[in-house]
């Protein structure tokens, strides 16, 4: 499979042109200020959807898992579900999409790969595949962005249904996930802090925060990941924290946490879902006042990027 490259400043995106409605082929190869931040695939022939992974902070520090793992370096379970980071979801439409029984098709570039004032930004469409026929479309906007705190990636993604109603279901394996690299997890030393002071699995899964930050030391040095949800999400997110480096910032779950009664989200015809997420690669020390700071710069952030892309341009391309 070819491998394209593209930088983010400073952000500078540099790519082969590929023109739209065309699909993106390959991986794309993400470089900040020259260094490596890592890599988007559409999808491989284990994990049957989009991801990234080889995730580094500015430091070059893996963030996570080797994808696929290493053996002898890393724990080998869960390998073609957890190939770094990832949104998915165990429920759409009754298809388990988080386990690779159906897959996610990125069928098109919506917007190229491009770079402006420090910021580097691209956008694609899915579908949501039962067999042949889709069951949910899927316009997911990427940006890239240099904070004080570390390197922000905004995840902007808006759903629809491709023929009747769509509905996502209640399970732990329902959003935004992250296998953090080995050295990181619980189990080798590390941490997880979610915004309201929790640590580690046993207080934060299943837990409602603002932020969660699964951080450790790699080379000697203090790293971290920490997954933002943005508030204006249709439901505040629970996470799902696993001492053993899996954290998934999950709004669709609630009675998979025994929090409630069992959820279903319907995404009626002609009607959109949007979720955003920002994963941040944090440089910034672990402490909660560091990471509340860095939350609050993410968001910032977040609320400032306009991707130029319009629902009516979507539907043009």
């Amino acid at each position: 499979m070819v491998t394209q490259t593209a930088t983010a400043l400073l952000v500078t995106l540099a790519i082969a042109a590929v023109e739209p409605p065309s699909p993106l082929k390959g991986k794309l190869a993400l470089n900040v200020n020259n260094r490596p931040f890592a890599t988007w695939s559409p999808g491989d022939g284990a994990t049957h959807r989009p991801h990234f992974f080889d995730l580094r902070d500015a430091r070059g520090a893996r963030l996570t898992r080797n994808h696929p793992p290493e053996e002898g370096v890393d724990p080998a379970d869960h390998a073609d579900m957890h190939p770094g980071l990832w949104l998915a979801f165990g429920d759409v439409a009754g298809k388990d999409f988080w386990r690779n029984k159906g897959p996610v098709v990125t069928s098109r570039v919506v917007a190229n790969p491009s770079s402006k004032d420090g910021r580097g930004t691209f956008t694609v469409s899915n579908e949501y595949r039962d067999g042949d026929r889709a069951v949910c479309r899927e316009t997911c906007r990427y940006a890239i962005s240099n904070l004080p705190s570390g390197v922000l990636l905004t995840i902007d993604s808006t759903f629809s249904a491709a023929g009747d109603d769509v509905a996502f279901g209640d399970q732990e394996e329902m959003g935004l996930g992250v296998r953090v690299a080995t050295p990181l997890s619980v189990k080798q030393g590390g941490r997880i802090l979610d915004g309201e002071g929790r640590t580690n699995e046993k207080e934060v899964w299943g837990k409602q925060a603002a932020w969660c930050d699964y951080g450790g030391r790699v080379d000697g040095k203090d790293a971290g990941i920490m997954l933002v949800p943005h508030p204006d999400n249709f439901r505040r997110c629970r996470f799902h924290a696993r001492d053993y480096g899996l954290l998934v910032a999950n709004p669709f779950g609630v009675k998979a946490f025994n929090a409630g009664p069992e959820s279903r989200v319907v995404v009626k015809k002609g009607e959109t879902l949007r979720l955003r997420f920002g994963v941040l690669a944090r440089t910034c020390p672990g402490t909660p006042a560091a990471l509340t700071r860095a939350y609050e710069d993410c968001l910032r952030e977040m609320n400032s990027i306009h991707h130029g892309v319009t629902e009516d341009t979507e539907k043009r391309n």
